[in-house]
């Protein structure tokens, strides 16, 4: 078992908090693209509020433990490893009682290269419990801009965790699948879900697009961010996400381990 203490120990080693590899530069650049409204740092979330520059870096202060003086402009970010702990004894129990009613869930990720084991194993944790974990529109096509332009992708799944993969005419020889901050993937699988008439998760788990989206469709959605992530934040302060953990979402995959066996027995969920 990692104990609270054992696993803060962790995150600032492996700096999947504490000092991470976010910069400063880069999140203050996705507060005010935010800010402005810029679809590349929505994510699918449509505030209620106007959410100027100021407020934002106010509520990722209070959330991640960012600095909140907007006159630190360069350097390294900071996300306070307490309300890492915080947020992942949260996030255990949305999956605590997902299990206990057996509810169907969506797991989605838009870093395959560094989250896809994570969620692997929460999805095969849910579904020994007896969760339905949904896998709907498996090979549908989702056309995403990305900074070269519109490519298409196919909605595939790995170990019950959903992603992308560009579509480039060739096989994926392997290949873990597109980094995305879309959220047209979850809208995808969710039409795909509907149009198949096999149900609709209770809930999703993910990151960027798949929590966003998923929420400001009504669905429940817990996940994870950084610190260059603000849309996460700012549905959960508005209602249409329930929680999100503060974390570096890019480091090492097997770094995010000792998360995994903290986040399953706190739930009481198999590994």
């Amino acid at each position: 078992m990692v104990t609270p203490g054992q696993l803060r120990a962790h995150l600032l080693k492996a700096r999947l908090a504490g000092v991470v590899a976010t910069s400063r530069e880069v999140s203050l650049r996705n507060y005010r693209l935010f800010a402005a409204r810029d679809p590349r740092a929505m994510m699918g979330i449509d505030p209620e509020g106007a959410w100027p520059h100021r407020d934002l870096l106010g509520l990722m202060a209070d959330r991640c433990g960012v600095s909140a003086d907007p006159r630190h402009t360069s350097g390294q970010d900071v996300i306070d490893p307490g309300r890492t702990l915080s947020a992942l004894d949260a996030f255990a129990g949305r999956l605590a009682a997902a299990a206990r009613d057996r509810a169907p869930v969506l797991l989605g990720t838009g870093h395959p290269h560094c989250l896809l084991g994570f969620y692997a194993a929460l999805a095969d944790a849910l579904s020994t419990a007896g969760c339905a974990v949904l896998t709907p529109a498996q090979g549908r096509r989702v056309d995403i801009t990305t900074r070269f332009g519109l490519r298409t992708h196919n909605l595939d799944y790995v170990r019950g965790v959903a992603l992308v993969r560009e579509d480039t005419g060739e096989r994926s020889g392997g290949e873990p699948g597109a980094h995305t901050h879309s959220p047209l993937p979850v809208r995808t699988a969710l039409a795909g879900a509907a149009e198949a008439g096999e149900g609709l998760p209770e809930l999703v788990i993910g990151d960027h697009g798949w929590v966003c989206g998923a929420g400001q469709l009504g669905f429940e959605a817990i996940g994870l961010a950084d610190t260059d992530d603000p849309a996460l934040f700012v549905g959960q302060a508005e209602g249409s996400v329930s929680v999100v953990v503060p974390l570096d979402d890019g480091v090492r995959s097997d770094y995010y381990l000792p998360l995994t066996r903290y986040v399953l027995k706190r739930a009481c969920l198999s590994q």
